[in-house]
């Protein structure tokens, strides 16, 4: 709990150190761990959670500095499940591509670095000497829990948006988690969110 409070705190102090303090904010609510676009994409998402996650997020204007990186906006959220099992904060760049003129349809894609309460490591079930309630104690883990291998998370996301007015707009959007087998080797099972947001610019 005192790392995942750490890590949201200093996903706040990126935002707000971040120039063109304005920006945006946002909520959304996803269906977590979901499977179709995982499998679809070749990231290959664990399918074994449920819930609905409900995102809160902050984005900051472009960073007109960060030329050399195509100007990203800064964003930092975070991620509570309804079944309280893998939360997780996140913070990160991404790139707004309008689709035509602007204030109509945009693409948002995005990179960053999360952490999760969620679970690393699960006990394996066929070790020796296990007395059958301890194998269903870790069955039922292996089958209901997401195992990431790490705390530490890349946090791609895409997004597909339309501006209502310069206040509002509203999003179509994917979160995918995982250790891309560089902070952990071993174990890489991966969470895919999938849900709108709506966005209001300050």
């Amino acid at each position: 709990m005192k790392k995942a409070l750490f890590a949201a705190a200093a996903c706040a102090a990126v935002a707000a150190a971040a120039p063109a303090f304005a920006g945006e904010a946002f909520v959304g609510v996803y269906k977590h761990d979901v499977t179709f676009i995982g499998d679809a994409v070749g990231l290959g998402a664990a399918g074994r959670e449920s819930g609905v996650d409900v995102h809160l997020g902050y984005r900051t204007n472009r960073i007109e500095s960060l030329r050399w990186l195509g100007k990203p906006q800064v964003h930092a959220m975070v991620s509570i499940n309804s079944k309280n099992t893998s939360n997780f904060v996140a913070a990160g760049f991404d790139w707004r591509i309008e689709l035509g003129k602007p204030g109509g349809f945009y693409f948002r894609p995005g990179m960053g670095l999360a952490y999760t309460d969620g679970e690393t490591g699960l006990p394996p079930v066929n070790a020796p000497g296990l007395s059958p309630e301890e194998i269903q104690r870790r069955l039922k883990l292996y089958n209901t829990r997401i195992d990431f291998g790490s705390k530490v998370l890349f946090e791609p996301e895409l997004a597909l948006g339309y501006d209502f007015n310069d206040r509002w707009a509203a999003e179509l959007s994917y979160t995918h988690l995982s250790n891309g087998q560089i902070f952990h080797h071993g174990k890489n099972q991966g969470l895919d969110d999938a849900g709108v947001r709506l966005v209001y610019k300050f």
